[in-house]
Parts: structure tokens; sequence; C-alpha cells
């Protein structure tokens, strides 16, 4: 077994903590779904923010509502870059996997123009 990351960002509708708290669990259920993910494989997760989103700690909706308990997570700000998108939410999802386990990242909302 290995590990391998897996990314995901979302924009955030406005800096409340219900929008943070929406946009954390509609991102970390279509990461989950597309990849297929058993919470027990997740080794730790990392969160990032913009510094325009700070109403609440992403882990903490993570924790209390996707049951990752027993999963290590921080939250940080992302660097201030000018002209970057902002209110967005950014994630890092650590996974224990078999080798030939290819992470699929999604990317929702605004954040999909990440990927272009």
């Amino acid at each position: 077994m290995i590990t391998k990351g897996i990314r995901g960002a979302i924009t955030v509708n406005s800096n409340t903590e219900k929008d943070l708290r929406d946009a954390t669990i509609e991102l970390l259920q279509e990461i989950i779904k597309a990849n297929s993910i058993d919470i027990k494989n997740i080794s730790h997760v990392i969160f990032t923010t913009t510094p325009d989103l700070n109403a609440a700690f992403p882990a903490k909706f993570a924790r209390l509502e996707l049951n990752f308990t027993d999963i290590a997570m921080m939250c940080f700000n992302e660097i201030d870059v000018p002209n970057a998108l902002s209110m967005c939410l950014r994630v890092l999802i650590v996974l224990n996997c078999d080798k030939s386990f290819k992470p699929k990242f999604v990317y929702l909302k605004g954040a999909s123009s990440l990927r272009k």
C-alpha cells in the first residue's frame, strides 16, 4: 500500500459559516464519490482557503458531518497572490491506496477555471 494525493477546490458563495460548511461538504462528498473512497483509508487532509474566507475551519465540518473523526486535518490560508481566484476553498486528501489507484481531481463551481 502507498499514499497518493487527491486535489480538489470549490468557490464559496460568501464568507459565512453556512456557505463555508456547504462548500466543504459538497467538495468532500464529490471527491469521495468520484474516487470511491472508504474514509478509513484517508491518511490526512489539508484544507486551504483564500484570505477572504475565515468564517470557520473547514475541518470542523468534515469531522462533525462526514465522520472524519480519526483523520488528521489542518487548515491554512493560501498565499495572497494578486488577481488569483477569490473565495476559494482547496483540499488535498492523502489516501492510503494501491499503487494502481488513479486519483480523480474535483474542481467545482468557479474553481473549475483552475484546471483550464
